[in-house]
């Protein structure tokens, strides 16, 4: 038989999987950084583009798409050719890859801070950059598909089925979740409303989850876990029902995110019936790299590799234990808008994506320079060390989070609430914080620790960048099904088959779902009392999306008779209409605001953002002392309002021409009521007279950015009113 000699491309590989280990400690360093500022919230003090609002965003997509993202794509690239026995289809198209994955990151680690966010969850990044990840994913599809069809391997082994479904599933999540109308160059308004957008979003944001925090690394547990192990996957029977259940099911149940919300309830319930189902699936993927390593136990306890993988594979049964069980309504009750979310994620961040990708990476990288791990000592080190870090950050936010729901809902015989002091709530889990943030560190002494042995392995090496390989040619087999061939057996050596059934297998929810929701008006009922924002109030919440204050802060009651007695009437979906992005936040650092409009006055406002502790004593906001200072750019509020006729928001062509004047006289009615204040009156006319002497320039507190996100914070929930029988 002819033997054909080929070359697989180890240099994409050794250049995703530097990125990997850049950005990973790039993104967990600045989530260090916003646990410390949970501690000491004026760490930043004066700089905009530190406050936590704004580093949030950074983390989470540092994170998933930069740490993450490498290392899919490392991981890919290296199993991708020796599976098939081909290189690459493209060097070209891997390199495009590589570099505008890169650009991508670093644009969006410039923009975040800068403040150019769309609020959406793990889908901030603004509508140019979203374009160049959209045609990145298709060049890495493109390369993929096109390596498979030139492949010399008749068979597609389980892992490329999970890498395929990937590849479609993200690119039908990020295209549909990302549409919107630019305004300028790094603004743009979801097309979406509402619940609407809430919807969306959770499609996408749980299965972003799912189809790039899960699928391709049980792919690349698929391949790495049998190759570390030497030994075969343990059941091939159940990789099949693993992989078809898993993508069927995962993609029905984005709606347990929006639990006891203004979503309707046969969507909710949808949610929940199918997250349920999903642990199974899920636990079938564990059990099934588990028992791989039947025999093999000797090993584990001496190999830091395989170490890394069991931790990685528990980590993921008990965050996919953990999600089917948050689903149920009466869990999600508790444990929704607290700290037990931020240890359930972190659970599957840092157990199942990063140690899977440190084992990966501890593997693969001495075969790449054909040399040994320069110490199993320090890679055992950080195995241990990482693990500590994931106890010790995971715990105490469980505990946080069952404070914070027992506490929120406790009631006094009269019936008035126990702690009806939000900051009451804050005050008590701050060791909490303390201990999350020793746990963070330690899991980033890790991540050096293994920097620096990866280094020493690097040194004591020689790269090979093209590594020589050979195989016999693809057998030409007839496209049929042969003769007592199962059938999965036959569509596993036809991708485009598999392929677009996997496409089908992850539409039909996504269908089912979202288009009744968008579609037929009447699940969205319409207040007649809800009008648009005033040209003001848009300006205000814009500048309350660029701070990330929805990071902090809900827009959702809940009908609860906790959460209606604390923050008043639950959350209605008509009042929603015109809300382009939607707004309902994840986690309640903050007290909701559905319902601040009026509660406070201008001048409690002002002072909240100049000095937050100054109004609330104890609170762990920061100051906000540049919306106070910097003047509102008022030059798009036309083209703003522009769009938003074009999404359905019935602003009369009247209101556009008379913008200017509307947001002055808004403007200067809050100037007023802020200046009835004898302080604030005082220091503003001493800066009025200094700037006057000095011959600087003074910008009226009617032209500030502070004036607009009062204006905004004003409005919340002021639309409807809520009459009771006394």
């Amino acid at each position: 038989m002819e033997i054909e000699q080929f070359y697989y491309d180890n240099k994409i590989v050794k250049k995703f999987t530097y990125a990997t280990i850049f950005w990973g400690i790039v993104g967990m360093s600045v989530g260090l950084l916003i646990a410390f500022l949970f501690l000491f919230p004026n760490l930043t003090d004066g700089i905009s583009w530190l406050s936590f609002g704004r580093l949030r965003p950074l983390h989470t997509n540092a994170v998933i798409f930069a740490f993450v993202g490498n290392a899919i794509f490392a991981g890919i690239y290296y199993s991708l050719q020796r599976l098939l026995k081909a290189r690459m289809f493209s060097d070209a198209l891997s390199n495009i890859n590589f570099w505008g994955w890169q650009l991508i990151i670093v644009a969006a680690a410039i923009s975040l801070p800068l403040g150019y966010t769309s609020s959406k969850e793990y889908a901030e990044l603004e509508w140019p950059i979203d374009i160049a990840i959209a045609l990145v994913w298709i060049a890495f599809g493109v390369n993929m598909i096109g390596t498979i069809f030139k492949r010399r391997q008749r068979h597609l082994y389980v892992a490329i089925w999970f890498y395929l479904a990937t590849f479609v599933t993200v690119a039908v999540l990020h295209i549909f979740n990302s549409l919107a109308l630019p305004v300028g160059f790094l603004k743009s308004y979801s097309v979406y409303a509402g619940v609407q957008d809430a919807l969306v979003q959770w499609w996408y944001g749980h299965n972003a989850v799912a189809f790039f925090l899960t699928t391709p690394f049980l792919g690349l547990m698929y391949y790495f876990i049998p190759k570390m192990a030497n030994r075969p996957v343990y059941s091939y029977k159940l990789s099949i029902i693993h992989f078809w259940s898993l993508i069927f099911i995962y993609i029905w149940a984005g709606p347990h995110h929006l639990l006891y919300s203004s979503l309707p309830d046969w969507a909710q319930n949808l949610g929940v019936a199918f997250s349920i189902m999903l642990l199974f699936p899920s636990w079938g993927g564990m059990i099934n790299g588990l028992l791989t390593l039947r025999g093999a136990w000797d090993k584990v306890r001496t190999d830091p590799t395989l170490k890394f993988m069991v931790v990685a594979l528990t980590g993921y049964g008990m965050a996919t234990f953990e999600g089917p069980m948050l689903s149920l309504k009466n869990v999600n009750a508790i444990g929704h808008f607290t700290d037990w979310i931020i240890a359930h994620v972190h659970v599957g961040a840092l157990a199942w994506n990063g140690f899977l990708a440190f084992g990966m990476i501890y593997w693969m990288l001495p075969r790449l320079f054909k040399t040994k791990l320069f110490s199993n000592g320090l890679a055992n080190f950080h195995f241990w060390i990482g693990t500590l870090g994931i106890i010790l950050y995971a715990l105490p936010m469980y505990v946080a989070g069952f404070v914070q729901a027992s506490m929120w809902k406790q009631f006094n015989p009269d019936g008035t609430l126990v702690y009806g002091n939000f900051l009451e709530t804050v005050s008590e889990i701050i060791p909490m914080y303390w201990m999350r943030a020793i746990g963070g560190s330690l899991y980033i002494l890790g991540a050096f620790v293994m920097l620096y042995n990866l280094i020493q392995t690097i040194r004591s090496g020689s790269a090979v960048t093209d590594e020589l390989a050979e195989s016999a040619p693809l057998e030409k087999v007839p496209k049929r099904r042969l003769v007592g061939e199962a059938y999965h057996n036959w569509l596993e050596r036809r991708p485009v088959q598999l392929t677009l059934l996997a496409t089908v297998a992850i539409l039909i929810g996504g269908i089912v779902q979202i288009v009744p929701t968008i579609m037929v008006k009447s699940n969205i009922p319409t207040i007649s009392s809800v009008m648009p924002y005033t040209p003001l109030e848009l300006e205000g919440r814009d500048i309350y999306i660029r701070e990330g204050c929805v990071s902090c802060h809900s827009q959702m009651i809940r009908p609860f008779r906790s959460e209606v007695e604390r923050y008043g009437e639950y959350s209605k979906a008509g009042e929603y209409v015109y809300d382009h992005p939607f707004l309902w936040g994840s986690k309640r650092t903050g007290p909701d605001l559905m319902r601040i409009g009026g509660k406070y006055s201008d001048s409690w406002h002002l002072n909240h953002f100049y000095d937050p502790q100054s109004t609330s004593s104890g609170s762990i906001m920061p100051n906000y002392k540049w919306i106070i200072q910097d003047e509102l750019d008022k030059s798009d509020t036309e083209s703003k309002m522009e769009v938003m006729v074009k999404l359905g928001v019935p602003y009369s062509p009247e209101d556009i021409e008379t913008a200017q004047a509307w947001m002055l006289e808004q403007g200067i009615a809050i100037e007023e009521n802020l200046y009835s204040d004898p302080d604030f009156a005082k220091s503003y006319d001493a800066d009025k007279a200094y700037a006057r002497e000095n011959g600087t320039d003074f910008v009226e507190m009617r032209n500030r950015e502070v004036i607009a996100l009062i204006a905004y914070i004003q409005r919340l929930g002021t639309d409807i009113k809520i009459t009771t029988n006394e």
